[in-house]
């Protein structure tokens, strides 16, 4: 078994986009996934949630429903412990304002 550490991010739009998808014959656990809100002046929402690749792409929710991300700060959305992925599995997010989000995933890949 191997483990490989890995990073993702992205500015997140105002429809749902996917971050990460686990590759085929890996599973992944998702340690981090800090959000900030880059605007110097605004709050912004954001929610993610993953898709399970096994379950006809079910979205599972990580975060509440327009989480308020105020302006200039970061919050760690996986407070409660890390989210699982398995082979197909993706964890997507979105946010309120188009380009005040990023958000940066901290993954471990178990080929």
């Amino acid at each position: 078994m191997a483990l490989t550490y890995k990073n993702a991010g992205a500015a997140i739009g105002t429809s749902y986009a996917t971050v990460y998808t686990c590759p085929a014959s890996t599973a992944a656990v998702v340690t981090l996934a800090q959000v900030a809100n880059v605007d110097g002046t605004n709050s912004a929402t954001v929610e993610a949630q993953w898709l399970d690749d096994s379950n006809a792409d079910a979205a599972i929710r990580i975060s509440p429903v327009g989480l308020t991300v105020s302006a200039q700060t970061a919050i760690n959305l996986l407070d409660n412990g890390p989210v699982n992925l398995e082979a197909g599995d993706q964890f997507q997010a979105k946010a309120s304002a188009s380009g005040d989000i990023e958000i940066t995933l901290a993954i471990i890949e178990i080929t």
